[in-house]
């Protein structure tokens, strides 16, 4: 606890009159795309299985939040105490089945009666509250799995596997006809469609698709530095075919 008080000391002191020149500069919006990068960091330590780095991540995340609340406090709207406060009185109110009378009989009932408290305190759509700004398969993942805990569901992926064929097959007819809004339409409906199989499979679409370009990233450096090593031609000289026996190389290694 006083860790987290100093830090919040050290972060008035940066914003003060004698502090840090590019701290005092910043304001909510200036910070938003470091708010992201840090969000990203910290996924990429958990992927990493690295406590040490997860654990210097996460600080960096907390220091955000910080440095966001202190500048309400600043402009005397709000400070660290009242957004802890606030997230400590939802916790309870969301969690009636802990702090209260409530009985659940497991987390499907749990995330059923979320939605419904959130109804509750005014909220008119299951739907309301995304951030416009989630990256779209995460967006995806989680309007699929709002819309879940109200019953609006396949009941297993097999469903949503023969929608995902449907939608291929859509696409290949518009392809044939040849009109391009229908055809990033029905790759919209596709790639929809792929987040819903992924979840009913329980993958996280966003992170299977993360591990399939470090794969691809993987491979394609092998290419490169084999050219490198014969020295004869550029990579934009070789055939498809010739670049295709390396990349069935690499996928060996």
């Amino acid at each position: 606890m006083d860790s987290i008080k100093e830090l919040i000391e050290v972060m008035k002191t940066l914003r003060s009159e004698n502090g840090c020149p590019w701290d005092k500069e910043q304001n909510h919006i200036s910070l938003k795309p470091y708010l992201i990068e840090e969000a990203y960091e910290v996924i990429d330590a958990i992927d990493k299985a690295n406590d040490e780095e997860l654990k210097e991540e996460l600080g960096d995340l907390l220091l955000q939040i910080i440095f966001h609340a202190q500048i309400a406090a600043e402009e005397g709207r709000f400070n660290i105490y009242d957004v802890a406060a606030t997230i400590v009185d939802k916790l309870k109110r969301r969690h009636p089945h802990v702090f209260g009378d409530a009985k659940v009989s497991g987390t499907d009932e749990v995330l059923s009666n979320w939605e419904i408290i959130k109804k509750s305190e005014g909220k008119e759509s299951v739907l309301e509250g995304l951030p416009a700004s989630l990256p779209a398969l995460l967006k995806a993942r989680r309007i699929q799995e709002k819309v879940s805990r109200v019953g609006f569901d396949w009941s297993d992926a097999k469903g949503a596997i023969e929608k995902l064929e449907e939608e291929i097959g859509e696409l290949k007819r518009c392809i044939e006809n040849g009109k391009q809004v229908e055809i990033e339409e029905e790759i919209g409906d596709i790639l929809f469609s792929v987040v819903n199989v992924a979840r009913l499979l329980k993958v996280d679409a966003e992170g299977a698709l993360r591990k399939t370009i470090d794969k691809f990233i993987s491979r394609f450096r092998y290419i490169e530095s084999e050219i490198k090593k014969r020295g004869d031609r550029k990579i934009e000289e070789y055939s498809i075919e010739e670049l295709d026996e390396m990349w069935e190389d690499s996928k060996k290694l």
